[in-house]
């Protein structure tokens, strides 16, 4: 009798644990948030592009970046979306819509923002300590950047997002405020596209002293015009680490980096 008192007894209490959350992440930067929170475990899905974390090489896929497999999506039953906008083309965002699947929308434009927005997700993974501890080490780290790097008058910084056709930041998308936050200014920063097209003129007639580039090629491309501050000062700056295109936590160590390569002095 004592033991199926006991077995009615257990019983009641697992019934009571509530089901783990089911979380599809449909972005890389997103995923690798849950990651950095150590939360993993919670991922049944993730969109890819590119190389995922080790943490995650096993979860399933529900397409890639742009191409969501909404089919694949719904088998995995998930309570919780961590939807990027630019991750899923607006037609399968209005679908997602329609579904009422909770869904957190993450679109940070600054390093302030991002840190938030990581507490926040750990909120919404039920975690929300290690959200608060995160974004505390962030903040600080940040705070450390702008102090270390500060400039009176702010460098004059072209990046370039591709060549043909020349494509840049706009002011409104998160690497231009990692460029603040290293005593730049983004020379196209009025722009409010996070991705905008422009003209090789534009960028002489704004002069910038640093031009920062993701392929030599291309940064050697510039030498063609040596009346650039950037050219005449042999400031054509190489970026190697593609850190600051994923908006997650690492982000600040990519933006450490940047500073240190755009202001080795400091």
């Amino acid at each position: 009798m004592p033991r199926l008192w006991l077995a009615v007894v257990l019983l009641a209490l697992s019934s009571q644990v509530p089901a783990a959350l089911r979380v599809v992440s449909l972005a890389p930067s997103l995923s690798e948030i849950v990651v950095e929170l150590d939360s993993a475990d919670l991922l049944v899905g993730v969109l890819d592009a590119g190389e995922r974390p080790p943490a995650i090489a096993d979860v399933a896929s529900v397409g890639r970046y742009g191409q969501l497999d909404m089919e694949r999506l719904l088998s995995l039953k998930p309570d919780l979306l961590l939807l990027w906008p630019g991750s899923v083309g607006a037609g399968q965002r209005d679908q997602l819509k329609r579904l009422n699947i909770p869904t957190f929308v993450a679109e940070p434009h600054t390093l302030t923002q991002l840190a938030t927005q990581i507490e926040a997700i750990s909120k919404q993974l039920g975690r929300p300590e290690r959200g608060a501890k995160r974004a505390a080490e962030l903040r600080e780290q940040l705070n450390d950047l702008r102090q270390r790097y500060r400039r009176d008058v702010p460098l004059r910084v072209f990046y370039q997002v591709w060549d043909k056709p020349l494509y840049t930041v706009g002011g409104g998308q998160i690497i231009s405020d990692a460029l603040e936050v290293c005593g730049a200014r983004n020379i196209f920063a009025e722009l409010k596209l996070p991705a905008p097209q422009v003209s090789i003129e534009a960028v002489l007639q704004r002069d910038p002293e640093v031009i920062v580039a993701g392929d030599q090629a291309q940064l050697g491309a510039w030498k063609a015009w040596p009346q650039v501050a950037a050219v005449r000062q042999g400031r054509l700056l190489l970026v190697t680490d593609k850190g600051l295109e994923r908006p997650s936590g690492q982000m600040i160590s990519a933006t450490a980096k940047l500073c240190q390569l755009i202001a080795p002095d400091r």
